[in-house]
């Protein structure tokens, strides 16, 4: 701290103090028994949401860690959820805040280097990233919470759908789909790593648009990959076609492949599993640059008079054994 007539010095403490809102001057025995909880009650907590264990005695938490983890005792000690469903929600919430944090600070770097003057010393950049994040914290804070229960909501009806049609609460059946850049090892060679970061997000942002338009969901990205799933093959179509067009047939862009594959599929932590995914992600292999792969499960759904399809000759894909992988267009 600046002694009194001394003009404060930013430092990169004071950017972390400014989103924490504290001093982190608490220890996680003392956040424990603030809270209510045993010590190694709080470390799995606090390992759940994906932090690192401080050193016993070392201090790194600040009023508002005991605040959280004594709300999370009090939904278990309301008996609603056990501990072991708290820790399993708690460590969704931190795998997808690790996520949303380091997009958002990728996103913030550009405009914190936009307001600071291009010869600023690292103090004045930091003060600008605190000024920031002071006007920004409270209307993203709505955001996430508006966001969220959006969210919420829509799971809860597609839920609600499986439980009309007396389906596994946690099975589905979707058209999953798998959209990979082509030749991205050797294209990322001869990029930059700013070009590389600016391909990548653009990928993504154009693909999330398509899904979103044809009431799709994205599960998730993979730098040059996106995997997507839908409840109506056709639109599950559409989509791969709608990626191949704003991707794919853009000369700004690299080329793209997509696989779609029908069927079952388990639906856990945010996630789906099942032979469909693996098969939609094989295909892209199978698939010719700007083109659309189908098994032949997502041939039998798509309507005849609308689609061509064209078996093609049977190979060995891995996982699967032979398989006759499809062609697909509209007629």
């Amino acid at each position: 701290m600046a002694s009194d007539g001394e003009a404060h010095v930013p430092g990169p403490g004071d950017l972390e103090r400014a989103i924490l809102g504290a001093e982190a001057v608490l220890t996680s025995e003392e956040v424990a028994e603030i809270a209510g909880l045993a010590p190694e009650q709080f470390r799995r907590v606090w390992r759940s949401l994906g932090f690192p264990e401080f050193p016993p005695g070392e201090s790194g938490f600040t009023g508002a860690d005991a605040d959280a983890a004594r709300l999370l005792l009090g939904v278990t000690d309301s008996g609603l959820i056990d501990f072991d469903v708290a820790v399993n929600l708690t460590r969704a919430v931190g795998q997808t805040m690790a996520r949303l944090a380091d997009w958002e600070v990728t996103a913030l770097l550009q405009q914190v280097e936009e307001l600071s003057a291009p010869d600023s010393a690292v103090e004045d950049r930091i003060d600008t990233a605190i000024s920031v994040v002071r006007e920004l914290n409270k209307p993203f804070e709505g955001l996430l919470v508006y966001a969220w229960r959006r969210h919420l909501a829509a799971a809860a009806a597609r839920m609600e759908a499986l439980r009309a049609s007396e389906e596994d609460l946690h099975t589905a059946e979707v058209t999953v789909g798998f959209a990979d850049i082509v030749g991205f090892t050797a294209l990322s060679n001869t990029l930059t790593q700013e070009r590389i970061g600016d391909l990548v997000e653009l990928f993504e942002m154009r693909c999330a648009d398509v899904v979103a338009t044809q009431r799709g969901r994205i599960i998730k990205s993979i730098g040059d990959s996106v995997l997507f799933v839908n409840d109506d093959p056709v639109q599950a179509y559409d989509t791969a076609e709608g990626i191949i067009t704003v991707v794919g047939r853009d000369p700004r862009m690299p080329d793209v492949r997509v696989g779609l594959a029908s069927g079952a599929v388990v639906q856990r932590l945010g996630d789906v599993f099942g032979p469909p995914v693996n098969l939609a992600s094989r295909l892209t292999n199978v698939a010719r640059r700007n083109r659309i792969i189908i098994d032949a499960g997502t041939a039998e759904l798509l309507p005849s008079d609308e689609f061509e399809t064209r078996r093609l000759p049977a190979r060995p894909v891995r996982g699967f054994g032979l398989v006759e992988p499809v062609a697909v267009r509209r007629r």
